[in-house]
């Protein structure tokens, strides 16, 4: 008679964090301003204030986004300022820097308010494979937070993970 089958990881105590759970919904857009200097490498007022009055700025609708320069150019404060007031009424964020420091960003506001609590003496498994980006950044913050209250914190799927930390 063959041997019954029995899932181990289902009857632990581990517990799995899926941090793409925490992923906020949105588009993610850039707006570079580089195509708004002149001649590549200086920020002209007029020319500037004309594209931000015509430039559609309902394209941004419910959307992340980041504000950079590609170009190497000194952008006054204001430009960004004037840009940021005009996106205000239609993004769901603004930030001034790349795709990926939004997204580190988006992240480490969303683990702020990450209640960790539920973990507590408990071995937690961080899941390692998403369909969405998780920056580093996530791993770090979600493992400082889970350190004091978990009783051990591992990395990838609860077949097979990578130990991190174990409490003493």
């Amino acid at each position: 008679m063959p041997e019954e089958i029995i899932n181990r990881v289902a009857q632990s105590a581990l517990q799995t964090l899926n941090l793409e759970d925490l992923y906020p919904a949105g588009e993610r857009m850039e707006l570079d301003i580089k195509d708004q200097l002149f001649q590549g490498l200086i920020l002209r007022e007029k020319d500037f204030r004309e594209f931000v009055k015509t430039h559609d700025w309902t394209q941004y609708s419910d959307a992340y986004v980041a504000v950079y320069c590609s170009a190497d150019a000194i952008v006054p404060t204001w430009a960004y300022m004037l840009i940021a007031s005009k996106l205000q009424p239609y993004a769901n964020y603004v930030l001034f820097g790349s795709l990926s420091e939004l997204e580190s960003h988006l992240f480490m506001d969303a683990l702020n308010h990450f209640e960790v609590e539920e973990y507590r003496d408990k071995p937690v498994v961080v899941k390692g494979c998403f369909d969405k980006p998780i920056p580093t950044t996530a791993y770090m913050e979600i493992t400082r937070k889970l350190a004091p209250v978990a009783k051990s914190i591992m990395y990838g799927e609860p077949c097979s993970t990578v130990p991190i930390f174990k409490r003493k």
